[in-house]
């Protein structure tokens, strides 16, 4: 009789790399964090979710290649005042953030600098080095934009955030 491994869902098979990394999604209450986590990891989508209160995570597993398995662990960090005190214990060990902005709401992408200075100030790499940052402007679908394309890449260059 042959016999024939079972790898579950939550293995790794022999000779397969496996990586976690935590990500920060970040930014105002409101913006959509938790809608594009969710849309993200699970492929579902919702206009109606509650206030996120404190912290909340998800995981989305990618194949990367044949031999490389990668875990990213999205870190959905409430966005509301009182929560800002507890940050520097939700960003410890992040390999990167993602600042999230409501495209429609100006007073959100005013916010950005202090979100870039909470991390900048709060986390960085095990070489001293800032994380990278992705700039995600959010509800584009909708009109009555209130900051263009031109805006957000001067923004960007000007402030060391790597993309949006």
């Amino acid at each position: 009789m042959e016999s024939k491994e079972i790898i579950s869902e939550n293995t790794v098979p022999l000779g397969m790399d496996e990586h976690l990394y935590k990500v920060l999604v970040i930014g105002d209450f409101g913006v959509g964090k938790t809608c594009i986590i969710k849309r993200y990891t699970e492929g579902t989508f919702s206009p109606n979710y509650k206030l996120t209160i404190g912290v909340d995570f998800s995981l989305k597993t990618l194949e990367w290649d044949s031999r490389t398995k990668v875990n990213l662990q999205l870190w959905d960090i409430a966005g509301h005042e009182r929560f800002n005190h507890m940050t520097r214990v939700y960003y410890k060990y992040a390999i990167a953030a993602i600042i999230v902005f409501d495209i429609k709401r100006l007073a959100t992408f005013e916010s950005v600098l202090k979100w870039l200075d909470d991390v900048n100030q709060k986390v960085m790499l095990e070489n001293g080095s800032s994380i990278p940052i992705i700039l995600l402007a959010n509800k584009c679908d909708l009109d009555d934009h209130q900051v263009d394309q031109a805006t957000l890449d001067a923004f960007c260059k000007t402030h060391g955030i790597t993309a949006w």
